[in-house]
């Protein structure tokens, strides 16, 4: 909220990125990298938070300018900034001098730069921000995630260097409903809160309760302490930290230099897989992946190659009836019984994909959700019925049965959608009827289907993040897949005949 933003419009993993971005501000020497699409408001946080960071565009920066001028021995912006941020860093065609790469992968990783034989040392943090062009699985297909760079700074040595890689896909684009109209602090009292937390060290607040992994090098563990320790000035100044917030923290930390250290092994070979995991006190070994490594992992955990499409060879398709190509048949998907969690912010998920499979077949489904009363929520569970129609023969029929309870102020306009539902519904086969739960019990969601599944919902149906319902032109109203969603789980469980768990 400091920085303007209404903090009821952000999921907890989206504060943690937003927060990340104030890092330098309170840690001396940290390097930040943020790549991601426009409008997010990376180039706003440097140039307007603090009195004491400065935003620089990254084609303007020389040594003389940013280190020190041999010539008057005056020294560069690293002597009197607490941050220097790079605009617009991004883009394979910029010039970039040599010379600079080389004395700023010396000063980022120790603190120190040259002029002449004499060794000078800053305090300054380094952060670097620009624009991606491509999507988040075409850049693992076809390249990595530092694929924007100039070609100078796509360097494994330069890039070692970077503490935490904050991924700009993730963060919304800036709307009007998201800025606070509340009270708030100053920017610059802020600021200045933060510059005195550079002089003390968080970054031994977790060992209480838990242990890198052994594995993790000296480097990759700098990193993860650096922003642990940043992240906890800024929420826990005070100390008083749970275990389970500390734990929070420490996974997102280590997730940020985990994502700079896989995308270095797709570019040099020479960089040896690192399993970044902690132990807790019991010794139970807890192992951290990316986002987009749980969103792409056909993806993520390939060595590109460079065909002449510059991608990946595509696998031959099945050949019949004399040569002739056909597209490969996908196989029907296993049901089994399985628990699903899925992480804030992340995208790919529909109804479809998972519940289809479960759907198909079934001749009566009954959703038990309380919180189908308002209208995104009652969109909501028309698009599921979408996906019921979707895995249904086109002859068929099936029973659609919703217990709810009825809203206290809307409960006319609940009435008259569901309405409207139920007419559409009896064109494309779909028995819709619903009933109003009276005894205010129910608090469990699930799914259960008249061919042996029971579906558990954590959160019911309500599992995306705000999107821009009345936007006609925006993939995310027309797609789930492109939304972003909420942290959430799904159990499956199979029944018996007579609606007990079990085979």
């Amino acid at each position: 909220q400091s920085i303007g933003f209404n903090p009821e419009m952000f999921g907890r993993r989206s504060k943690l990125t937003q927060l990340v971005r104030l890092i330098p501000f309170c840690e001396r020497n940290y390097n930040l990298i943020e790549l991601g699409p426009k409008g997010t408001g990376k180039s706003h946080v440097y140039s307007e938070f603090s009195p004491h960071g400065i935003l620089v565009s990254g084609g303007e920066v020389t040594v003389p300018k940013l280190f020190v001028n041999n010539s008057s021995g005056k020294i560069g912006l690293v002597g009197y900034w607490d941050c220097v941020a790079f605009d617009e860093f991004a883009g394979k065609q910029k010039r970039v001098d040599k010379a600079l790469v080389d004395i700023m992968k010396n000063y980022m990783a120790n603190k120190s730069f040259s002029r002449g034989v004499e060794t000078l040392g800053a305090e300054a943090s380094m952060v670097f921000v620009g624009n991606t062009r491509h999507t988040v699985p075409y850049m693992l297909k076809h390249s990595d995630l530092f694929d924007e760079l100039p070609d100078k700074f796509y360097d494994s040595a330069f890039l070692d260097r970077i503490h935490f890689y904050i991924p700009g896909w993730e963060v919304d684009i800036i709307r009007g409903e998201m800025f606070s109209g509340g009270y708030g602090f100053v920017v610059d009292y802020l600021a200045e809160i933060l510059r005195s937390m550079r002089n003390y060290d968080y970054s031994d607040q977790y060992r209480e309760y838990f242990t890198l992994s052994s594995d993790i090098s000296t480097r990759d563990r700098d990193g993860i302490n650096k922003t642990f320790s940043g992240l906890m000035k800024i929420l826990f100044p005070q100390g008083g930290a749970t275990r389970d917030e500390v734990e929070e923290v420490l996974r997102f930390a280590i997730e940020g230099r985990k994502r700079v250290k896989d995308q270095l092994q797709r570019i040099d070979t020479t960089y040896g897989e690192v399993r970044f995991s902690y132990q807790d006190q019991e010794g139970q070994e807890i192992l951290v992946t990316t986002l987009e490594e749980e969103e792409y992992p056909g993806y993520y955990h390939q060595t590109v190659s460079t065909p002449d499409d510059g991608g990946l060879e595509p696998e031959p398709a099945a050949e019949v009836n004399g040569g002739e190509p056909r597209e490969p048949r996908a196989p029907e998907p296993v049901l089994e019984e399985k628990h699903l969690t899925f992480q804030e912010n992340q995208k790919g998920i529909s109804f479809d994909g998972l519940f289809g499979a479960y759907l198909k077949g079934a001749r009566k489904i009954t959703v038990t959700d309380p919180y189908i009363r308002l209208f995104y929520q009652i969109r909501n569970f028309m698009e599921f019925l979408e996906a019921i129609v979707k895995n249904k023969a086109e002859e068929d029929e099936v029973a659609v049965h919703l217990v709810t309870v009825r809203d206290e102020f809307k409960g006319d306009l609940q009435d008259e959608s569901f309405e409207k539902i139920q007419e559409s519904a009896r064109t494309v086969g779909i028995d819709f009827t619903w009933e109003f739960d009276e005894s205010g019990t129910i608090h469990a969601r699930h799914i259960v289907t008249d061919h042996g599944w029971k579906i558990s919902l954590d959160r019911g149906l309500d599992i995306f993040q705000h999107y821009e319902m009345n936007e006609a032109f925006a993939f995310a109203n027309r797609l789930q897949q492109f939304r972003s969603s909420k942290a959430f789980e799904v159990t499956f469980i199979k029944q018996k005949p007579n609606g007990k768990a079990g085979e």
